[in-house]
């Protein structure tokens, strides 16, 4: 029984350490140019990667992807960095940056914002999206009187201001000819105490950035300054450290082929990435990574130690149990021999003849003889019961010698 315990236990082992890759469920996003970064990481993690990851069949943003995380219907997100603090979600890395595009049709552009807004039709997407709420963020502190600006949920109808909070893609701001990207500044303002300063300072998550001359060809024929959020991958606490650790690796080794496919997010991904913007606390696992501490193999193989620790009980239980029923066999094999020892000595009388006295005496001679048979075939144990035996044996028969004379 021991050796098979032994035996399922270093399969388990073994079968563990060279078993499939881990399955991972990433939320299906919502947004488009999302959903064409996560289709296109998925396919380049090949077969040789430690961790298989495939998008649910619901697509999600926001706190309904978050929830989803949290009720175990997914494994990780793709999550804009603007969503309410969660304590069962953490920050495994961010992946790229998405960037405010306010667009304007006008022949130039507003020298301030408050002329930029008033009266103004803004399109910044469906309520509650993530173009919406960093955009009301943006303008919370804006007194425009009377003057106020007014969304407009409708994309077909001509507006005065379209907002896109999304990841830098020239291509697709080609298809608007004639408009303009509108700057909340130059790139010397950035750090010398202006608005732009003060809108970092009051939303920590956001930093500032500067789209480059010519990005959207005619349409920034100067630098864009504004800001930008960070698209995370974001887990449930609990997740496994270990897978962390690895997810991290694989998006990582995959960075160069990210980067030929969306050179404008990717090429300057760093293997000592900073998440301290975060709003969610960061995960274990991408902690480990950042001070590069890789997992132990009891880490890593958390569950199969479990296992391993259960078949350790067992095993020790089957054993202690084992050794008494040995005992207990061992016991009632001495025990026979004290039980025949009491008979015979029962049996003597002052009115036994002589052969009666001899035959008692070599019955008992037999059983002694028997006895230190098992003892040396170690089916009996030389302890105090075994002396004892020899000890009343013994004196019966000195009793029957007495007798005798």
């Amino acid at each position: 029984m021991i050796r098979i315990l032994i035996t399922t236990a270093i399969a388990i082992i073994l079968s563990s350490c060279d078993g499939a890759p881990r399955e991972l469920v990433l939320v299906r996003p919502a947004a488009e140019v999302d959903q064409e970064i996560a289709e296109n990481l998925l396919k380049l993690l090949d077969e040789d990667a430690s961790l298989r990851i495939h998008l649910s069949d619901e697509e999600l943003a926001g706190g309904e992807a978050l929830q989803a995380l949290a009720d175990g219907r997914a494994d990780i997100a793709l999550i804009s960095n603007d969503q309410p603090f969660r304590e069962d979600i953490a920050t495994v890395m961010p992946l790229y940056a998405t960037v405010l595009h306010i667009v304007h049709t006008a022949s130039e552009a507003p020298p301030n914002v408050n002329d930029l807004l008033k009266n103004a039709t803004v399109y910044a997407g469906q309520e509650g999206s993530a173009s919406r709420r960093v955009f009301e963020r943006l303008t919370a502190n804006i007194d425009l009187g009377d003057d106020h600006y007014q969304f407009i949920t409708d994309r077909s109808i001509n507006v005065d201001l379209a907002v896109v909070f999304a990841p830098i893609s020239p291509e697709r701001l080609a298809e608007y000819p004639g408009v303009r990207l509108w700057s909340m500044g130059k790139p010397e303002d950035i750090g010398s105490g202006g608005p732009i300063d003060a809108t970092v300072l009051l939303n920590p998550h956001f930093r500032p950035f500067v789209i480059p001359v010519g990005t959207y060809g005619d349409a920034n024929s100067e630098p864009i300054v504004t800001i930008a959020v960070d698209k995370l991958i974001v887990s449930r606490k609990e997740l496994d450290s270990s897978v962390v650790y690895d997810l991290i690796n694989e998006i990582l080794r995959a960075r160069p082929a990210l980067a030929a496919i969306h050179p404008g997010l990717f090429q300057h991904m760093s293997e000592d990435f900073d998440a301290s913007r975060s709003r969610f606390i960061l995960h274990a696992g991408t902690q480990a990574y950042l001070q590069r501490s890789e997992p132990t193999l009891v880490e890593r193989y958390s569950g199969v130690a479990e296992v391993l620790v259960t078949l350790m009980i067992a095993l020790a239980s089957a054993t202690l149990a084992g050794i008494r029923i040995f005992n207990r066999r061992r016991k009632n094999r001495i025990d026979r021999f004290y039980s025949a020892v009491i008979d015979v000595r029962n049996s003597i009388t002052d009115s036994m003849n002589e052969s009666d006295r001899v035959n008692a005496a070599d019955q008992l001679r037999r059983l002694q003889n028997d006895a230190f048979e098992l003892l040396v075939n170690e089916k009996l144990a030389a302890d105090e019961s075994f002396r004892i035996f020899v000890t009343l044996s013994n004196d019966v028969i000195d009793q029957l010698k007495t007798q005798a004379t």
